[in-house]
């Protein structure tokens, strides 16, 4: 693609596949194009549906949010977790059209980054379960999967993307998705924390008022 568009055409109001057909002259390549494209958005569109949905009910399982989202149907779909989803995914795109420079831009930064900030977790994971699982008395040999090349791939993994959050503070232009997503972050650990005060401090006075 880099090789057959000029930089100076390159942009995101066309996909560069459908250019390029476009330009050699094959005839319907650009619409056959499209309707790859269209189809790829709107399987993307039904995992993240599902993604999100699934982590809806994994959070009201372990008792993070409300129950409610774990409720599911007779056939075991989430129903609530799935209309919610839904309409925070329609509340997202009209964001796009209606607060493109404010609300999206935010969700989009938070989103984006998020990803980074999972894999870390993953990384960090990894090294503290093969560090605990050691200390248990455990060996390497009794693991059903060993990660390839550890430790170096779980800290190669973790370097790389804390410099890839690291360096966003250096690009004005990806500035502000470190800026939200910081807040954001920050939020979701008060949300948590400040929850789980309230429900030990309701415990203790449930438990006085039944002596």
């Amino acid at each position: 693609m880099a090789a057959l568009i000029p930089w100076q055409h390159a942009g995101v109001n066309q996909s560069p596949f459908v250019l390029v057909f476009n330009q050699i002259g094959l005839p319907f390549a650009g619409d056959l194009m499209n309707f790859v494209v269209l189809t790829a958005i709107l399987s993307a569109a039904n995992s993240g549906l599902y993604a999100s949905t699934r982590m809806l009910w994994s959070l009201a399982h372990e008792g993070m949010i409300s129950r409610r989202f774990a409720h599911t149907s007779r056939r075991g779909v989430p129903l609530l977790a799935l209309a919610v989803s839904m309409i925070g995914g329609i509340l997202a795109l009209t964001s796009s059209v209606v607060a493109a420079d404010t609300v999206y831009l935010v969700l989009v930064s938070v989103s984006g980054l998020a990803v980074v900030i999972v894999w870390m977790a993953i990384a960090l994971s990894e090294i503290n379960f093969r560090r605990q699982w050691l200390a248990q008395g455990h060996t390497v040999s009794e693991l059903q999967f060993r990660t390839p090349g550890y430790p170096v791939v779980p800290w190669a993994a973790l370097i790389m993307s804390l410099l890839s959050c690291v360096l966003i503070i250096f690009d004005p232009n990806q500035r502000s998705s470190l800026f939200y997503m910081l807040p954001f972050i920050a939020l979701c650990y008060g949300f948590y924390y400040g929850r789980e005060a309230w429900r030990r401090h309701r415990g203790s006075k449930f438990s006085r008022s039944q002596h």
